[in-house]
């Protein structure tokens, strides 16, 4: 059986799975691997490499960091010359223009962390916590030049579960990517993949998340609104709202059978409720501002210390 000359685009942790199959694959020739620049991080803000570049320098794999790979003219002119079969993007945060679309004899191929045509763009797996849905998955597509536009050859469905939080979506999302990508491979080694054009009058888009959305507005919004947000935001941008003045993030909740007026907040049993616009949520996992993350127990006793009010906002 033939080998593929195979180019790898990616740069988060999300990625290095899909690599890791690439470059262990027995029939896949992985020719180059290409990210982002290194960036600071941390307290000291020394530079970073990205986890797909640290992959790559570990098992020396040919490799280009650069933060737009459509103007390296040089790196575009001597792959032209490799007879590249195909170039896989996964989690890239670059646009691929006309030149690197045409590089490769059989495409270019980018894999989404959704049920395409849903939620397009940077940010498919928190939109689907967010609005509650019961499944998500991972697609495959050709790319063009419209974002997540291209005909699909792959799609995999995974059951989403009521309390699962983007943390753990993302974990079990990454990990099907790669099985996927094997599928291709062998799909494209033996000629069988298909292409099946997107309905695309019934495409939706998940842009990228801020921190202003993780927000709380128990005021105008339901309990499963924000059981929702909050598991969607896990690791990040988080959710939070202000106690007493002080900043409180909130890592998990779940429904109170008390009732406590909307906007409110009841200490009375030693837990944290607040009143949503149809019931009550307990904010069971939380952290106030300079101090650690405890139960929300643990932080009334701590603060009836100093005072007996708690306002919510």
């Amino acid at each position: 059986m033939k080998k593929l000359n195979v180019i790898f685009c990616g740069t988060p942790d999300f990625s290095v799975p899909a690599l890791e199959m690439l470059f262990n694959h027995p029939h896949i020739n992985l020719a180059h691997v290409i990210t982002m620049p290194d960036r600071p991080a941390g307290r000291g803000q020394k530079l970073q490499s990205p986890p797909v570049a640290i992959f790559a320098k570990e098992n020396r794999i040919p490799l280009i960091q650069t933060e737009n790979i459509n103007k390296e003219e040089a790196f575009l002119k001597k792959v032209s010359t490799e007879k590249i079969d195909a170039i896989v993007v996964l989690a890239f945060a670059q646009f691929l223009g006309s030149k690197v679309l045409e590089l490769p004899k059989l495409g270019c191929f980018n894999i989404h962390t959704s049920l395409l045509p849903k939620y397009r763009g940077a940010a498919p797996i928190q939109y689907a916590l967010l609005n509650g849905d019961k499944e998500s998955g991972v697609s495959i597509q050709r790319m063009v030049k419209q974002m997540d536009a291209g005909d699909l050859v792959h799609s995999y469905p995974m059951p989403i579960d009521h309390n699962e939080t983007g943390g753990q979506l993302y974990t079990r999302l990454k990990f099907q990517a790669a099985l996927s990508l094997n599928t291709l491979v062998y799909e494209l080694i033996d000629g069988s993949v298909t292409f099946k054009e997107q309905e695309h009058s019934l495409a939706t888009f998940a842009p990228t998340l801020k921190k202003e959305d993780g927000y709380l507005d128990f005021t105008n919004k339901s309990c499963e609104e924000i059981h929702n947000q909050v598991r969607a935001l896990i690791p990040w941008p988080g959710t939070w709202c202000s106690l007493n003045g002080k900043r409180l993030k909130v890592f998990s909740v779940e429904k109170s059978l008390k009732t406590t007026n909307t906007g409110n907040c009841d200490t009375s049993d030693g837990n944290l409720l607040i009143g949503c616009k149809d019931g009550t949520l307990r904010l069971t996992d939380v952290q106030i501002e300079g101090k650690k993350r405890c139960t929300d127990s643990s932080l009334i006793n701590g603060m009836q210390n100093s005072t007996n009010e708690f306002k919510i906002n």
